[in-house]
C-alpha cells in the first residue's frame, strides 16, 4: 500500500506543479510498471504455492520414515525437510557425485517417473547395519556390490511404498521402484532442459547423516498442479470426517477375540494332597450349587450368570452385568 500524504503535503506538491519545479511527466515515468525478463529456457512452472505444498505432503512422508525404518535398520532415524526448489533436469544431473544411489520410481497413475537420490554415505551406513554392523560409512567412497545393491534396494523398496499415503489427499497412487542406478548417465528420465521440483530431506541413521533428493518432474506434475495448493490440501484433510475413523476403530474391535471364563468356584490344596490326586477324588469348592458363577472377561469381572446347558454342551445364562472399573 503507498504511503498516505498529509493535506500540507499534496498543497506543498500542487504549488510545485503550477510554479513548474515539478513536472507531471516525471511522476507518470516513476510509477510506469517495471518490466520483468522471462527466460524461456527455464519457465517458472513451479510456482511458490505448488513447492510449499510439496513441502507439506513431504513433511508428512519424513514422518512415516522417521517411524518404519528404525525397525528395519534397528537404529534411530531422525528426518527432516529442508527446502524445496525449481531447477532444469540438467542442473540435478550435472550435481550428482559418483558413485550415486538413484531410485527411478514409477508414480502410476501419474505420467513418467520420479527419482530418489541417496547419498551414498547413508547407503554405506545402511548396508553395515543390515548386515549386522555399527552403522558405519566408509572412510573412502566406491563401487557399490551388487549383493549391497539388492540390500539397499530392500530399503528403498519400503521407502516407495511409504509415499502412498501422503500423497492420499492429492492423487491416489501406486508407487513402483523400477530399479536403482549408480550411474546418473543411466538415469535420463526426461530431456535435460525440462523443469522439476526437488524436493531435499536431510536424513539422520545414528550418528551418519546425509539427504535425500526427490526429484518430481513437471510432465509428472502437470495433470494434478491445480490440486497442489494448499487451500485445496487442507479442504480434503477437512472432508475426512472423524466420525469415518470412528466406525473403521469400533469394526476392528468388534473382530478382536476377547478370552472369557466362567469360574465354579475356588478351592485351596496342599501341595501334597495334589501331588496325590487320583481320578474320582471330589475337590471342595467355595461356592454352593445355586450360587451364581463369576464371568471374567480377560482378567476382568463382568458378569454374573447361571450354568445349565445347550445342545448338550455346558453354557451360562447371564444374569448381571457387574458394572465396576
Amino acid at each position: 500500500m503507498g504511503e498516505v500524504l498529509s493535506q500540507d503535503e499534496i498543497d506543498k506538491l500542487l504549488n510545485q506543479l503550477s510554479s513548474g519545479e515539478l513536472d507531471a511527466q516525471d511522476l507518470a515515468d516513476d510509477t510506469e510498471k517495471q518490466v520483468r525478463e522471462y527466460d524461456f529456457k527455464r519457465p517458472s512452472k513451479f510456482s511458490k504455492e505448488h513447492l510449499r505444498t510439496l513441502e507439506i505432503i513431504f513433511d508428512h512422508y519424513g514422518r512415516l520414515l522417521s517411524t518404519h525404518l528404525p525397525a528395519y535398520l534397528r537404529k534411530t532415524v531422525q528426518v527432516e525437510v529442508m527446502n524445496s526448489e525449481a531447477v532444469t533436469y540438467a542442473e540435478f544431473s550435472n550435481a550428482l557425485a559418483n558413485p550415486v544411489l538413484l531410485g527411478i520410481v514409477n508414480f502410476a497413475p501419474l505420467k513418467g517417473n520420479i527419482v530418489i537420490e541417496l547419498a551414498a554415505n547413508l547407503g554405506y551406513a545402511i548396508v553395515d547395519r543390515m548386515l549386522g554392523g555399527g552403522g558405519e560409512p566408509l572412510d573412502k567412497n566406491r563401487d557399490f556390490t551388487e549383493i549391497e545393491l539388492s540390500i539397499i534396494e530392500r530399503v528403498f523398496g519400503v521407502c516407495v511404498n511409504l509415499l502412498r499415503e501422503p500423497w492420499q489427499n492429492v492423487v491416489a497412487i501406486e508407487p513402483r521402484l523400477e530399479r536403482i542406478e549408480t550411474n546418473s548417465q543411466f538415469a535420463q528420465i526426461i530431456s535435460p532442459g525440462e523443469m522439476i521440483a526437488i524436493i531435499t530431506i536431510n536424513i539422520s541413521v545414528g550418528e551418519v547423516e546425509g539427504l535425500m533428493n526427490i526429484c518430481l518432474p513437471f510432465i509428472c506434475l502437470e495433470d494434478i498442479m491445480d490440486k497442489l495448493n494448499t487451500k485445496y490440501w487442507f479442504s480434503t484433510l477437512q472432508d475426512s470426517d472423524d466420525m469415518d475413523y470412528k466406525v473403521i476403530i469400533e469394526s476392528l474391535i468388534d473382530k478382536a477375540p476377547v478370552p472369557m471364563k466362567a469360574v465354579l468356584g475356588k478351592s485351596s490344596l496342599q501341595v501334597i494332597d495334589f501331588i496325590n490326586l487320583q481320578v474320582g477324588d471330589i475337590i471342595k469348592l467355595d461356592s454352593k450349587v445355586d450360587d451364581e458363577l463369576d464371568i471374567y472377561v480377560g482378567d476382568m469381572l463382568k458378569f454374573k450368570a447361571l450354568p445349565g446347558s445347550a445342545s448338550d454342551n455346558y453354557a451360562v445364562k447371564v444374569t448381571s452385568v457387574v458394572r465396576e472399573e
